[in-house]
């Protein structure tokens, strides 16, 4: 279940995520951050840097108020570090009041799970023969260990944290099947929760944040609840355990510069640095103590945001001092001596998600991108979220980063982009020009044909002659108005919805040896000429030809029964029969000699009248 998560339509890519993960965990991709769960060590310094919102974590109030609704006992354990939390609450008990008015049976400190565990720390390094330990009471820090040096899991201390071990006591004390929610200022608490089963088993962790909504929704507020003290077993100084040092001194460790063998540092870079130092250096000879969060706990991902590291720290302290006064030191004696016996050991997993250097040459590759030759400093102005030039060339390597992610190599190319645009927009403002002059002649031409295919229609539709034009699926492409008025009255009406019957299948409007002759005409590329038709009362005569070929065809269909068409038609077909006739009275003066002169002479004068005649 992944504990950090974006939220990609808040992300505003200002890189501040990037510039404090110490996992390398966050990744600019399809224009927003994206956590790498498998890198994450849910430390939260993301979920706080971010100025946008645009990170949030697990929430786990739902799971909380479904566990308060059902018939179990519910029992929560409380950091110690809610007195620097919750300054707004003028006493403790009535912060205590508040959440048993939520609906908790009970309510545990976990300060006396720190001085549990801060005696078992003092046994480790009064006894630790040689071996150095680094504190595993920071989940975010054993994260970081078994991801990125794993080398170490054999050098952190074998102990659970002081909330795993407040919730062996509690379960101990008050039943093995009471159900147990923690509530504190880590965010890294909800994963090292999903890791524990049995008797150390946690059943939802809250943050301060988390308990003050539910505070908020459920309308509770100090005025309106009764004062309620913890529940036993009741801690001593373990409530300075949220404070750099506090549990060591809790428990007397010794930490004199001259004697003691103990480091104790806070914030991410220390602890990085710090880890770096100590697998690095076998001269170090030193335990480490160390909190992921600057200020250590007071200051964790799961507070109120604003807070001031010096006044909670202040608060810690007094709250312990207060806490002291009453303090019944016979019965925190008796209940060490109970429940020390209980097992806090744990052991470390090698989760090692490390990442091969990239190849010297690609790494070179990058900087030389950037600009960088090696010849200048190559310390980097951090804009990308990484500490150098060298460390982001090493994460586009790996795929974590992009090139764009520098501001420098951003800008360069974006004036690069500029320059090509530039030139691009005048390249655009030429082609614009020559098309707009394009556009104007194409203007005219269009007008032209425009003004030729009104004038081609009108001659067309004055032909006499019936005049269509056919495609290879015998549909009509065009046809003219004599063509229409052959067809009869049902063509007309045709025509007035589609007008020149474009579209109209042949078969519907003419007999089918016409529909033969296109098929004929289109199959064979052939013209088929002067074939007389009968078509309601009138005889016509058709002549079909091809336009294009195989694909397109013309006809002309003459109405034999009109005047002109008759007197020229019957010239046309007497003259046919007088130039047969002529050719063979050819032949047959020839064969007959002088003797048929006289009769040639005749026929002559009748052809030269007749063509007289059909000139005029």
């Amino acid at each position: 279940m992944q504990i950090v998560k974006t939220i990609k339509d808040k992300c505003k890519l200002c890189y501040a995520c990037i510039k404090v993960c110490p996992a390398d965990a966050i990744k600019i991709t399809e224009g927003h951050a994206k956590i790498l769960p498998d890198r994450c060590i849910a430390c939260g310094s993301c979920v706080r840097i971010c100025p946008y919102d645009a990170i949030e974590y697990l929430d786990a109030k739902k799971t909380v108020r479904g566990l308060l609704k059902s018939d179990e006992e519910v029992i929560a354990t409380c950091a110690p570090s809610i007195s620097g939390e919750f300054n707004d609450i003028t006493n403790y008990r009535s912060f205590v009041g508040m959440i048993k008015a939520l609906g908790f049976s009970r309510v545990c400190e976990v300060s006396f799970g720190s001085d549990l565990i801060g005696l078992e720390y003092r046994k480790l390094f009064d006894n630790f023969k040689g071996k150095y330990f680094i504190t595993a009471n920071c989940p975010a820090v054993v994260n970081y260990v078994e991801k990125f040096h794993p080398d170490l899991n054999d050098n952190m201390a074998p102990l659970v944290s002081p909330m795993v071990a407040t919730t062996k006591v509690v379960r101990e004390k008050y039943g093995k099947d009471v159900r147990i929610v923690y509530i504190g200022p880590c965010i890294a608490a909800k994963d090292e929760a999903m890791r524990f089963e049995g008797d150390s088993r946690i059943d939802a962790v809250l943050t301060f944040e988390e308990i003050r909504q539910m505070f908020k929704q459920a309308g509770i507020n100090e005025n309106n609840v009764e004062y309620a003290d913890f529940d036993p077993p009741i801690g001593g100084k373990g409530s300075l355990f949220p404070i750099s040092r506090g549990m060591f001194q809790a428990v007397d460790i010794n930490e004199d510069l001259l004697t003691g063998r103990l480091i104790s540092t806070n914030g991410s870079e220390n602890v990085v640095e710090a880890l770096n130092e100590f697998e690095q250096f076998t001269s170090l000879k030193q335990h480490l103590d160390l909190f992921h969060c600057d200020g250590s706990c007071i200051m964790g991902p799961g507070t109120s945001k604003g807070g001031q590291k010096f006044l909670r720290r202040s608060l810690v302290i007094s709250y312990t001092k207060k806490r002291m006064k009453n303090w019944n030191k016979d019965e925190w004696e008796k209940n060490v001596n109970e429940y020390e016996k209980l097992n806090f050991s744990r052991e470390y997993v090698n989760r090692d998600t490390r990442m091969a250097p990239p190849p010297e040459d690609k790494v070179q590759e990058v900087l030389k991108k950037l600009g960088k030759d090696g010849t200048e400093n190559q310390a980097g102005c951090g804009a990308c979220g990484y500490s150098s030039c060298r460390e982001f060339a090493v994460a586009v390597c790996n795929g974590l980063a992009r090139m764009d992610m520098c501001h420098t190599y951003a800008i360069e190319n974006k004036q690069d982009y500029i320059k090509k645009l530039k030139s691009t927009n005048e390249k655009l403002a030429n082609t614009k020009n020559a098309l707009k002059e394009s556009e104007a002649t194409a203007q005219k031409e269009k007008e032209k044909l425009q003004e030729l295919s009104t004038t081609t229609n009108e001659m067309f539709n004055k032909l006499k002659a019936g005049i269509i034009i056919v495609d290879n699926q015998q549909k009509i492409v065009l046809s003219n108005h004599a063509f229409i008025n052959l067809l009869g009255d049902d063509a007309k009406e045709i025509s007035d919805v589609v007008p020149g019957l474009v579209g109209a299948g042949l078969e519907n409007l003419v007999p089918p040896s016409v529909k033969n002759f296109f098929n004929y005409v289109l199959e064979n590329n052939k013209s088929v000429e002067n074939k007389d038709i009968h078509l309601n009362d009138k005889l016509l005569n058709v002549s079909v030809f091809p336009i294009r070929k195989h694909h397109i065809a013309g006809a002309v269909f003459r109405d034999m029964y009109v005047p002109e068409v008759q007197r020229e038609e019957i010239i046309s077909r007497v003259s046919e029969v007088i130039d047969r006739n002529l050719n063979m009275v050819q032949k047959i003066g020839f064969l007959l000699g002088e003797g048929a002169s006289e009769t040639e002479r005749m026929l002559n004068s009748i052809i030269e009248s007749y063509q007289k005649d059909k000139k005029r």
